[in-house]
């Protein structure tokens, strides 16, 4: 078997030397020059099975250099390394034909480990660029080692059509990563249709997805349009689909078997060409276990499942997301605000339990409220004491737009951030959660009279998922006389 050659280009002959001595000790014949046009003439001349290039080199950018090297080798692969770690870069890469794309800086083994499936692998088809694709308003933000895993994930997957399951904290990005799926993906000139199952009442939500035709119900006077027909050719992002009743879920579980549904009150099958992601903040193998979320569905939807870690796990991120928040607000008519450095650290200390949305937030009200240009370490500080319990107490939190469970996780985490406390272990953390949730639910009853649907409206949730708990913590309905 012929020793295969690596092809490497990149003008830092420091890295030029470590992975010249990390490959060879591999087995593989390593080639390496500073430039572009060296790389390019390599190429050409047919030398080399595998190139591993920076981006940016003195005399041209590597991107402009691959899709020459995909016409006249396309089974070539490439990967590419960059200290330009956003998911444009990650985006692009793929969209150019590059079999990886590694940030820097990189773990050389994980390098050698992806030269070796490069070369035993055949290159994947390149995909024209996106002409549109700019990197002045990038969806999503942050280069920790978890962000860069999920723009690699998000390249790949926007060369396909598979179905995505999205999970995450509320506040972490779901449907942003589900746009950016969708808006760099084949089906960007399609509709994107976004729905979320938690604000649609149970009684419409076939309906609302499905369509209806004229006196299919009372006060069906026209034929309506559902999602799933507003996103032909296009992406349907189902939000919180743990919130989807059984009957839906059906449907919708047909809709995915045989490409085709029937609107409410119609007959006649209709075929359906939509690319389906959802997004969820519940474990809808705990639903399924109580029997609210069907097995077979969660199958069909979890065909690549994306997780987005909260901020608490990424909080070197904070500095470029604290960034690119005043940058929106001063665009949005907001005064020009900058932050110094102690002021980030001290965001970075706190705990975050309502991720990204609650650092914007955060950022806005500094932004319209602070009469500094510079926002400080003290406003900082005051903000967060306005957001953190009072001398231990954990008083009840503004929680609109949460439902129960959310409610319950950030109750927990400003109590804890009002002792300055780290989160206690996840055992413990879950007992406390099964002690707070009880005595809201009595509550929640007890203030309706015993009547579930308006105890569910009340907290938030649908009735199916009020049912679950009850049934979880044996908490008796007692319907007053």
């Amino acid at each position: 078997m012929s020793v295969k050659t690596v092809l490497i280009a990149d003008d830092d002959s420091a890295i030029r030397t470590v992975l010249t001595q990390a490959l060879s000790r591999a087995g593989y014949s390593v080639r390496s020059t500073a430039t572009a046009t060296a790389l390019w003439r390599w190429v050409s001349e047919g030398q080399g099975d595998a190139v591993v290039t920076d981006v940016v080199l003195p005399d041209e950018n590597a991107f402009d250099v691959l899709p020459r090297i995909k016409k006249l080798r396309p089974n070539l692969p490439v990967i590419v390394m960059s200290a330009m770690n956003t998911m444009m870069t990650a985006i692009t890469a793929a969209e150019r034909g590059a079999y990886d794309y590694l940030p820097k800086p990189f773990d050389l083994n994980q390098l050698v480990q992806t030269v070796g499936r490069a070369l035993e692998q055949s290159m994947r088809p390149a995909v024209p660029a996106n002409a549109n694709a700019g990197t002045d308003n990038l969806p999503i933000v942050g280069r920790s080692p978890a962000m860069q895993e999920i723009y690699r994930i998000i390249a790949r997957l926007t060369q396909t059509d598979l179905t995505v399951m999205i999970v995450g904290e509320s506040g972490t990005g779901k449907e942003l990563v589900a746009r950016a799926l969708h808006d760099y993906g084949r089906r960007r000139k399609g509709p994107f249709v976004a729905v979320n199952m938690a604000a649609i009442p149970r009684e419409l939500i076939e309906s609302e997805l499905f369509g209806h035709e004229k006196g299919a119900f009372t006060g069906a006077a026209a034929r309506v349009a559902g999602r799933f027909e507003q996103a032909e050719g296009g992406s349907l992002f189902l939000d919180e689909i743990g919130d989807m009743p059984l009957e839906a879920q059906t449907r919708l579980l047909r809709v995915l078997q045989q490409g085709e549904y029937t609107t409410v009150g119609g007959s006649a099958p209709i075929k359906t060409n939509v690319r389906i992601i959802t997004a969820t903040h519940r474990d809808l193998r705990q639903l399924i276990a109580h029997g609210t979320f069907r097995e077979d569905l969660f199958f069909r939807l979890n065909v690549v499942p994306l997780r987005l870690p909260p901020l608490r796990e990424r909080t070197e991120d904070i500095a470029d997301l604290v960034r690119h928040f005043l940058s929106r607000t001063h665009k949005e008519g907001l005064p020009r605000k900058e932050i110094d450095g102690e002021a980030i650290e001290r965001l970075k200390l706190y705990r975050w339990p309502g991720n990204v949305r609650e650092l914007e937030n955060l950022l806005r009200r500094l932004v319209a409220i602070d009469i500094d240009d510079t926002i400080s370490a003290a406003a900082v500080d005051r903000e967060l004491a306005a957001a953190a319990p009072v001398s231990g107490r954990a008083d009840i939190p503004d929680t609109d737009g949460l439902n129960l469970a959310e409610f319950a996780e950030h109750y927990l985490a400003r109590y804890f951030a009002g002792f300055g406390m780290a989160l206690p272990p996840a055992g413990l953390y879950e007992r406390i959660l099964a002690e707070i949730e009880p005595p809201v639910l009595r509550a929640a009853l007890a203030a309706t009279s015993g009547n579930q649907l308006r105890a569910a409206d009340l907290l938030g949730i649908n009735r199916n998922t009020l049912r679950v708990k009850l049934r979880e913590h044996n908490v008796r309905v007692v319907r007053s006389l």
